[in-house]
């Protein structure tokens, strides 16, 4: 059986190329001549914002990158796939601009912090980190991202959750695929299943399965009335709002990411404190900082899941281990997989492999030629494969 887990794993290689290329290429303006522009390092100073220190930190140094190949390495939007490819390596920024020096940190108005940097990009570490990213994506496509969240107005839920519609929007902007949200609520309906409540993520998990999605984000938002106020001399409906959003693997429902806010205030005017619209207008407030943070961590667990590769587990019924220490050698050998671990337990032979290829593909590869002499499949799902051995790796003469 294989199973394709999209977990978080950090991105060695791309981090060690950009120290490297760092530390030892020359600035673009004081390259030799003939030197190709993706051996030069240019400098440059960015400012960045966030709800505290870090994450300002953050902020500046997917701008600095943003601008260190804004010509030679983000110009070409005609590249296949050119926005998924921007945002992964924008997103693991603070693994290639590993040269930087802070030059302010301050609060401003809102609670955030500002942050601006001069930093030193390598475009070897650039070209380096697209190419990575490029490959890894010809092999497992573009990830499918499943989003349902329930938002709540006094206690009525919505069709259509405004805090949902902004992430939509953004993973779309990145290239992203998402499941349809009709569709999910049609397969909810018909299962009389109820997803809709917080801790069941079971549930969402397995309708996740269905459409193939490899992350699902899911959470709650509510408004609920909290009076009137008046608001430079007109009427306004205030309510009181919390959100809190969650973003799992979908092979194993473990947590990517999680974000949220206890409570918060907001409205728009009108004579009546009883207003739709207003508890619309102030999770929409509410929510636009976290939306963007939960965003920012999918982006970035995504785009160390892509680098490192993600893990496979094969497992095999009735294999001697003779044959699955054959067949860890193969798979070894199979170009595309960085490791592999082997257990062998009451005839159940079990091959954990670190790979940058889909269950799919590797399917496909051990179904023929040596492969097809020691085990045949018998079923291939998204995150399983199951497979049994055959010939004298079972047994038979």
């Amino acid at each position: 059986m294989i199973r394709l887990r999209w977990g978080l794993r950090t991105l060695t290689a791309l981090a060690a190329a950009g120290a490297l290329m760092v530390g030892s290429a020359l600035m673009a303006e004081e390259r030799p001549a003939g030197k190709p522009a993706d051996e030069a390092v240019v400098e440059v100073e960015a400012e960045g914002e966030g709800i505290s220190k870090e994450e300002a930190l953050k902020d500046a140094l997917r701008k600095a990158l943003e601008k260190g190949g804004k010509n030679e390495i983000f110009s070409d939007t005609q590249v296949e796939n050119f926005q998924v490819l921007h945002d992964t390596i924008i997103a693991r920024a603070e693994g290639i601009v590993t040269d930087y020096k802070v030059l302010e940190e301050r609060p401003v108005m809102g609670g955030t912090f500002k942050t601006k940097i001069k930093a030193r990009v390598a475009k070897k570490a650039l070209v380096d980190a697209w190419g990575a990213v490029q490959n890894v994506l010809n092999q497992i496509g573009r990830p499918k991202i499943m989003v349902y969240i329930v938002e709540r107005i006094d206690g009525k839920e919505e069709q259509q959750s405004i805090l949902e519609t902004e992430i939509e929007k953004k993973l779309l902007k990145s290239g992203f695929d998402l499941v349809e949200r009709t569709a999910v609520a049609a397969i909810i309906e018909q299962e009389k299943a109820d997803a809709k409540a917080e801790d069941n993520v079971a549930k969402l998990q397995a309708i996740a399965k269905q459409f193939h999605a490899h992350i699902f984000i899911t959470g709650t938002a509510n408004a609920n009335q909290a009076g009137m106020e008046d608001l430079y001399g007109s009427p306004a409906a205030f309510y009181n709002c919390d959100v809190q959003l969650k973003a799992y693997y979908t092979d194993s429902a473990r947590l990517l990411a999680s974000d949220g806010i206890p409570n918060t205030r907001g409205g728009a005017r009108g004579r009546k404190e009883f207003s739709p619209q207003a508890g619309k207008q102030a999770l929409s407030f509410a929510g636009q900082n976290v939306v963007e943070r939960i965003y920012q961590q999918v982006m970035q667990q995504w785009a160390t899941q892509i680098s490192a590769g993600g893990e496979i587990v094969l497992e095999v019924q009735g294999m001697k281990i003779p044959a699955a220490l054959k067949l860890k050698r193969m798979l070894s050998e199979i170009k595309g997989v960085e490791r592999v671990n082997q257990d062998v337990t009451k005839g159940m032979a079990v091959f954990r492999i670190s790979a940058k290829l889909s269950a799919e593909s590797l399917a496909e590869r051990i179904g023929e030629g040596e492969f097809a002499k020691l085990l045949e499949m018998t079923d291939l799902k998204l995150n399983r494969i199951q497979a049994k051995a055959v010939g004298e790796a079972g047994g038979e003469k």
